[in-house]
């Protein structure tokens, strides 16, 4: 899928992307949720499917914090407090322990309202406050949800896939 250029096109993408992933993820056995068999977001570390799920949330929740903030017009943090875009694989361990002790139903549940309050957002916003004002540098808004939203999606339909191969 082309990168999204105009919201339509945006909500597509997500909802797409995620519809596809959700599929994948629902095969996923629960008694096999948490064994880290998957190569984790930063070089040499290790995930489990619990751990792709919480480090989708992770990242949807950021999305919505920072158009908060930017809404109420507070300083907006990125990536997020205490990280630079060069530690995103330290970023992707705090993910996955923000939500250890959540189970697999309860993390797809969160994947789920995360997605819901991200195209929520999006529904009432102007074209040109997704698409032609900027956001965060050279980025608006709208790339700046896709980058954080359905690329993930797709980058962890195929770890998923992948992994789900491993258990025939």
């Amino acid at each position: 899928m082309a990168i999204p250029k105009n919201k339509l096109e945006l909500q597509l993408a997500i909802q797409q992307t995620y519809a596809n992933l959700q599929k994948d993820l629902a095969k996923v056995p629960f008694e096999k949720s948490r064994d880290k068999v998957m190569e984790g977001h930063a070089k040499g570390t290790w995930m489990s499917p619990c751990d792709l799920v919480a480090y989708l949330v992770g990242w949807g929740a950021l999305v919505l914090k920072w158009q908060r903030q930017k809404e109420r017009g507070a300083p907006v943090v990125f990536p997020e407090v205490g990280y630079q875009w060069n530690e995103l694989g330290l970023l992707a361990q705090q993910f996955y322990k923000d939500y250890e002790k959540e189970s697999y139903p309860v993390l797809l549940e969160k994947l789920d309202a995360t997605v819901k309050e991200i195209l929520e957002l999006i529904a009432p916003l102007k074209e040109d406050t997704l698409y032609v004002e900027g956001f965060y540098g050279k980025y608006p808004l709208g790339r700046m949800i896709q980058l954080n939203t359905s690329s993930p999606y797709k980058n962890a339909r195929t770890r998923i896939r992948k992994y789900l191969r491993t258990l025939v």
